[in-house]
């Protein structure tokens, strides 16, 4: 019995030295890989495909202002009023599932991004409950900015591509830091289902999101960071 209460002890030391450590460290030094990419890399090598993906890391300010704006419009409106977790949404989903076929989600920009760096795509009670607790590390570590910084740069935006800088050049042939409101509003049209949806070949569907999109831009306050 000793001895077990020491594994588990050591255990967990070990556990929270390291998580603390990795997300101390990735508050200034950029993202170059995501478990996300591996994984992706995997399936690729599984179906014969080349290993490869595209992701270039670039500073926020190199950044269109108008990708920000998008994403909290499309995806996280309370982004820079929560502190990780948007509890009415939650809430909302919650009672929504009980009668929808394909549960919808709820998860904050910073519960993203804490799965995209840290975690793996599932739906099991654990890795949800490890994201419960990335994303309130990088909330208390990183902050806002780097959040979204972070975010920006390692979420899938199209097969084998991660990050604005890599679907700006593959998707319209521009940097990040030119890509137009437009642009931006296609790509966050997309997030939800990257690999269906191609926000250089856009459906009519996204097209309308694309609308809907700049439209709730319009309506929320600047996102700007101190």
């Amino acid at each position: 019995m000793k001895l077990l209460k020491k594994i588990i002890k050591y255990t967990l030391l070990f556990f929270f030295i390291s998580t603390i450590s990795s997300v101390i460290l990735l508050r200034f030094i950029p993202v170059y890989i995501t478990p996300l990419m591996l994984i992706r890399s995997v399936q690729n090598m599984s179906r014969g495909e080349s290993p490869v993906w595209h992701h270039q890391w670039v500073p926020l300010n190199r950044i269109s202002h108008w990708l920000p704006q998008a994403v909290v419009a499309s995806e996280d409106n309370l982004f820079l009023e929560h502190k990780g977790f948007d509890f009415v949404q939650i809430g909302k989903a919650l009672e929504e599932n009980k009668t929808r076929k394909k549960p919808r989600g709820a998860s904050t920009i910073s519960q993203q991004t804490a799965k995209n760096v840290f975690l793996w795509p599932s739906h099991s009670f654990i890795r949800k409950g490890l994201e419960v607790y990335f994303t309130f590390l990088i909330e208390h570590i990183w902050g806002k900015e780097r959040i979204m910084e972070v975010y920006l740069n390692s979420i899938e935006m199209s097969k084998n591509i991660y990050g604005a800088e890599a679907v700006a050049q593959k998707h319209f042939n521009v940097t990040a830091k030119n890509l137009s409101k437009s642009q931006c509003a296609l790509i966050a049209a997309t997030l939800p289902n990257p690999i269906r949806f191609n926000s250089a070949q856009p459906s009519p569907y996204i097209q309308k999101r694309k609308r809907q999109i700049i439209s709730l831009m319009g309506k929320i306050a600047p996102v700007k960071f101190n």
